[in-house]
């Protein structure tokens, strides 16, 4: 057990303490590419990487930076890339809201609400008939199951009984609406176990607890039992895209985010293992070590150079 939450919580402190940099660096206007961050939602990334196979494949939205460093754990081409230096994956033609490490299963991540979805089925039915014990993971919000291509998406998946996991990152807010201006249902869970779909739920921030759901909801995706819907709710800490507290802007307030945060999922995983038995000194040299790693990753990408304008036209099929 203790093996397990220290493997979340470094997950956890890893993109936690990633867009905190992101946050402290952004003034500077270095970086070259808008933020969508994760910050209060690194439970559903640690949990559901966490409960994967090397060889499944996951697809995601614009708010990407937990998915790619819960999945790879690396730093320095990510911030290179948010950098915009030729070091960064994508060589800096990708910023902050198209990542990809397909070596390490992470297909895409779109800036299009819901775009990711009907590729992640694609995707899907390509493993089915390759036969390669693969499923795929498509992370969205809630925001996306408005869009006529999610359910589109669920209808295939569903008919054709793909390999195919849904998460459904619900924060109650699309931007910045709320779902009693925008839905005209109650329950998103209840129209979608209207398909040939298992539906699994959860309103927790603890990462073991998201794990746990996860692996469920990966063992029966991967038994061939078909597709799997799991919904996932969470509390954005940030404002929709920036490194801003937006509480004054009348759509939320701070005494929400209070209540949230009494949970916050890494304060509740560093609680845990230190009640599980992980000594302060071990957790203060792990989170060191991260630092560390992050810092570094910061400083390689100011020192590396800029992507020429050449490179535009690289790897672009005509």
């Amino acid at each position: 057990m203790l093996k397990l939450n220290l493997g979340l919580y470094k997950k956890l402190y890893l993109i936690r303490q990633a867009e905190q940099k992101i946050r402290e660096h952004y003034p500077e206007d270095e970086m070259k590419t808008p933020v969508h961050l994760s910050i209060g939602k690194e439970a559903i990334e640690a949990g559901v990487c966490h409960a994967l196979k090397p060889n499944d494949q996951i697809f995601g939205t614009y708010r990407s930076h937990g998915i790619y460093l819960a999945r790879t754990g690396e730093t320095d081409a990510f911030f290179a890339e948010l950098y915009g230096r030729q070091t960064g994956l994508v060589k800096g033609k990708a910023g902050s809201m198209h990542l990809c490490a397909p070596e390490h299963g992470l297909m895409i991540t779109s800036a299009i609400v819901a775009s990711s979805v009907p590729v992640a089925v694609g995707a899907a039915y390509a493993n089915k008939v390759k036969g390669n014990d693969a499923i795929v993971v498509v992370f969205f919000g809630d925001g996306a199951t408005e869009e006529g291509v999610f359910w589109e998406s669920i209808n295939v998946a569903s008919l054709m009984r793909l390999p195919v996991l849904f998460v459904c990152e619900d924060n109650d807010l699309a931007a910045f609406t709320p779902p009693k201006y925008r839905r005209g249902y109650a329950c998103i869970k209840k129209l979608v176990s209207q398909y040939n779909c298992t539906v699994l739920g959860l309103e927790s921030t603890d990462a073991e607890d998201i794990f746990k759901s996860a692996l469920d909801a990966v063992e029966s995706v991967r038994s061939g039992a078909g597709p799997c819907f799991l919904h996932l709710k969470y509390y954005r800490y940030l404002e929709h895209v920036g490194i801003q507290e937006d509480f004054d802007a009348g759509y939320r307030t701070r005494e929400e985010f209070d209540k949230w945060f009494e949970k916050d999922p890494v304060n509740l995983q560093r609680e845990k293992l230190s009640r599980l038995g992980a000594g302060e000194n071990e957790l203060l040299e792990l989170e060191a070590k991260i630092d560390g790693q992050i810092d570094n990753s910061i400083k390689l990408a100011k020192q590396a150079p800029f992507t020429q304008i050449g490179e535009l036209y690289r790897d672009v099929v005509e």
